[in-house]
Formats: C-alpha cells, sequence, structure tokens
C-alpha cells in the first residue's frame, strides 16, 4: 500500500490519468483476492500486483484503450480454467479465473476515490466504500452497513491502513527486522535509549527513529496507534521499562526476545503490571521456524506476527 500511494503521488504530481484494476471477484486458485487493487497511469507505468505478472501487461492495454476511449469504467475477466483459453493459453496451470473492475480517475474527479483513501490511510484510519459496477460511482460508507446494501452491481471494498509496528531497541540486529517488515509493507518506528543505535541513517525508511529516555519513554507517545510492539533491546533494565509502558498500553500483540527464564525474571520485576500483558505478551517471539542468525530469528518474528494478524488472532 505505501508503494500504492508513493506511486499515486508522483503520477498526480505529473498530472498523468490514472486507472484503478480492483478484484471484484475469483474462482479458483488465484494470485489475489476480491478487494484487492493496482493502480495502471497513462504515462505507462503501474503500481502493484494482481497476479504473479501474468495479466498486467495486458490489463495495462485495457486501461490505456479505456482512457483513448474516455470511458469512466469497465469490467474484464481472465480465466484460466480452461487449457485452450485464447487470452492467457500461457501454461500457467493457476487453474482459476478473476473479475477486474477498471475505473478512471484523474484532475476531472480531483483524483477521486484514491485521493480519499490514501488521505484516510494517512491518519491511521480505514475506509469503507461502495463501487457502483454500473457507473462507476463511489460513495464512502459506515463500515456496519448491511451486507444487503451490496448487490450484484454493487461492490464493497474496505482499504485498512498498514500495520505499524514498533520496535523497542535499535541494536544491529533489528535491522534485519525492520527489513522485514518493510518488505511487507508495514510502518515502523524504531525506539532506543543508547544515542549510537538511534540513528535514522541506519533505517532510513523508517516512520520514525528516536532516542529515548528509558523512565519517561512512554510519556506523550501516542501508543495506540501500533498493532504491534517487539522490545529487544537485550538490556535486562531496559526491557522492564519498555514492557512497562506497553502494559499500560492496548497494543494487542507484544513480543519479547529472549528465552523462557529471561521472559519469568521480567515479569517478576515488572509486578502487578504483568498481569496486563498475560493475552498479548509472545514471549519468546517467532514462530519456531530453525535458525539462529539475526536474519532467521527476523523472519520467525515477521511471520508470527503477520500470522497473527492475518488469522485474526490478535
Amino acid at each position: 500500500m505505501m508503494d500504492l500511494q508513493e506511486f499515486f503521488e508522483q503520477e498526480r504530481g505529473a498530472g498523468a490519468d490514472l486507472v484503478i484494476a480492483l478484484v471484484v471477484a475469483t474462482e479458483g486458485s488465484t494470485y489475489r483476492k476480491p478487494g484487492a487493487f493496482m493502480l495502471l497511469s497513462s504515462s505507462g507505468r503501474r503500481a502493484g500486483l494482481l497476479s504473479g505478472g501474468c495479466l498486467e501487461g495486458d490489463l495495462h492495454e485495457h486501461a490505456l484503450k479505456m482512457l483513448v476511449d474516455d470511458r469512466r469504467c469497465m469490467m474484464h475477466r481472465y480465466d484460466n480454467r480452461s487449457s485452450d483459453d485464447p487470452i492467457w493459453g500461457l501454461g500457467l496451470g493457476c487453474e482459476g479465473s478473476m473479475t477486474i473492475f477498471l475505473l478512471r480517475c484523474g484532475m476531472g474527479d480531483s483524483y477521486e476515490p484514491l485521493t480519499s483513501i490514501f488521505s484516510s490511510l494517512a491518519q491511521n484510519q480505514a475506509v469503507d466504500l461502495l463501487v457502483d459496477l454500473r457507473n462507476g460511482g463511489v460513495i464512502a460508507t459506515d463500515s456496519a452497513v448491511s451486507a444487503q446494501t451490496s448487490s450484484i452491481d454493487c461492490f464493497r471494498l474496505r482499504v485498512a491502513p498498514p500495520l505499524r509496528l514498533l520496535i523497542c531497541g535499535a541494536g544491529p540486529d533489528a535491522e534485519p527486522l525492520f527489513e522485514f517488515a518493510y518488505r511487507l509493507g508495514w510502518r515502523v518506528t524504531l525506539l532506543d535509549h543508547r544515542p549510537a543505535y538511534a540513528v535514522p541513517h541506519r533505517f532510513s525508511s523508517a516512520e520514525l527513529v528516536k532516542q529515548v529516555e528509558l523512565n519517561e519513554w512512554a510519556q506523550g507517545f501516542d501508543l495506540e496507534r501500533y498493532s504491534a510492539a517487539v522490545v529487544m533491546s537485550h538490556h535486562l533494565g531496559a526491557d522492564v521499562q519498555y514492557l512497562s509502558g506497553l502494559a499500560r498500553s492496548m497494543i494487542p500483540y507484544i513480543g519479547l526476545l529472549g528465552p523462557p527464564a529471561r521472559r519469568e525474571r521480567l515479569l517478576a520485576d515488572l509486578g502487578p503490571l504483568a498481569r496486563d500483558l498475560t493475552t498479548r505478551l509472545r514471549a519468546p517471539v517467532g514462530l519456531n521456524l530453525g535458525g539462529r542468525t539475526p536474519e532467521a530469528i527476523a523472519l520467525s518474528i515477521v511471520a508470527e506476527i503477520q500470522a497473527a494478524f492475518s488469522l485474526n488472532a490478535v
């Protein structure tokens, strides 16, 4: 989503017309599912993927033709469930079909609905839209609108803000964790009480890199913006302070690096506050994937966070 937003801002700045390619229905095995979308530009550039790279070129040609014909919207379907399919015919073996709705937006309509979508995401707010598949109309809706509002001519689209990850401890092993999280499109903040580690250029694409005072690090800090936090300073006193602040927050996923014995010592040092972490603390943090390198550990952590939120386990 971050790549899409950057692309949108670049193309809007250049005055290019854009086409939203939105997956509205699938059958069988497909790379992306309903609700996924990518952006296609009159400049010839595009951002996002709806397949493994198989259909994007053809889809872009349809989008460019739609712009030339000055059409507001159109529907296009790809079906790879038959080996003699004339469009695919590439032996892809995906065995699925995908219906994609193409919607033009540009300067004439203030780049809506993209302007509203990315404006809301910048404020860490989800967006609920009802898309008219007949004429391309889009209206904002309350997330509680009944599913009966949708019909064969409408598609309900919900765009959620990227997951925000807070990393408490910016030592060398935080670098691969940040890189994996960033590649997944998460927005990452890193905190550390040590000046040598709280250096922004080490994490140039992070949302925030900040040096903090341990005894007051959470004061004035909006912890409720974060979906997950990982404590990994490798310092018992510092980890207690970080956990103390996180225990007072509502962050649903809190990970702690280190073995069980270390966890128990830290929880004992927290005293009554430890009870506020009981259902949220993952310690040792990460899935048991094997491997002991910083990269392998980072992979296990992002895998556990991804699974927790994708499977609604938090």
